[in-house]
């Protein structure tokens, strides 16, 4: 393949990693997704494709279809386990951030919400409000009449307005958010963790910090989210040897919303994220799986961090 053909397909990779992220909820399946559309870009008549965004865009769209309907797919979310793959602020792969919906799109509150949709459902979300696309373009990506597009659309939007707000959440809020949690869960008092959580806050584990990794643990209460949240920061020497050794604690903003990670070694060792709903916590999510926090650690040591909230854990 000649040097500007394959230059037409990198100009566009960021966006189309983007968009496979959105339709799959995992970097790693977005990464495998676009190298397969490269395959195709390459195997295809160059001469014959009059737009390549638009050819890549249907191609990257219909393969992560694929794979989101295959059975092996469908098993592995029905198990329970699943949670989507967390990315750190300034990752190109959470793409355009210029309008409220494509911000949203990118949490993992509307991540995980977008399970309950149909793939056709998911990649109409995407399209329209991540990206733009028009109705008439939706249709012929997906194979589907305009009006389907629409009504695709609708219910879309009707199934993912339970995801909340709080996606406007930049680098010094982020971390006095932060900070207030730490703090909360580190003076022993769970009542002080209890008045940061909305009323109806759950909490979600991948259950991999606590040896339980093949479910997803969850908290149903503000009660019981700031019970598990004060033991997990109590330390002691056998939380260390388990975690490799003492952590530093920093704030960071992950999937638009604050976090705290968990840092050794250059390493991330786990990530707590924080969706925030009329100025208080709505949702805590943990993760600490390292298959999920693989790109987060290389995004993490690509950039300049600020002053731990947490020197040694």
């Amino acid at each position: 393949m000649d040097t500007a053909t394959v230059a037409r397909f990198e100009a566009s990779r960021n966006r189309l990693a983007s968009l496979a992220y959105r339709l799959l909820g995992s970097a790693a399946d977005a990464e495998d997704t676009v190298q397969d559309a490269f395959l195709r870009w390459q195997a295809a008549d160059q001469e014959h494709v009059e737009v390549p965004e638009a050819w890549l865009t249907k191609i990257v769209t219909n393969l992560a279809l694929d794979r989101l309907r295959s059975a092996k797919v469908r098993r592995e979310r029905a198990v329970g386990a699943w949670m989507p793959e967390p990315l750190l602020d300034g990752d190109p792969m959470l793409g355009p951030a210029d309008t409220v919906e494509q911000r949203e799109s990118v949490t993992l509150a509307v991540l995980t919400l977008m399970e309950r949709l149909s793939p056709v459902e998911r990649a109409v979300y995407v399209l329209r409000e991540a990206f733009a696309y028009s109705h008439a373009e939706i249709a012929e990506i997906l194979g589907i009449s305009e009006s389907g597009s629409q009504q695709h659309a609708h219910r879309a939007r009707r199934r993912l307005a339970a995801a909340g707000n709080g996606t406007d959440i930049d680098h010094a809020s982020a971390r006095r958010i932060v900070e207030a949690f730490v703090d909360a869960a580190s003076s022993g008092r769970t009542e002080r963790l209890v008045a940061l959580l909305t009323g109806d806050a759950t909490g979600i584990s991948d259950g991999a910090g606590l040896g339980l990794a093949e479910k997803l643990v969850r908290y149903s209460t503000p009660e019981r989210i700031a019970g598990a949240v004060r033991a997990g920061f109590k330390p002691s020497p056998t939380k260390r040897r388990l975690a490799g050794g003492s952590p530093s604690i920093h704030a960071a903003v992950v999937n638009g919303c604050p976090a705290m990670l968990a840092i050794l070694d250059d390493q991330v060792r786990g990530v707590a994220i924080l969706e925030i709903r009329d100025d208080k916590i709505a949702c805590v999510r943990g993760i600490a799986a390292p298959d999920r926090l693989r790109r987060l650690t290389a995004q993490w040591q690509r950039q300049e961090h600020d002053v731990p909230l947490i020197e040694s854990w």
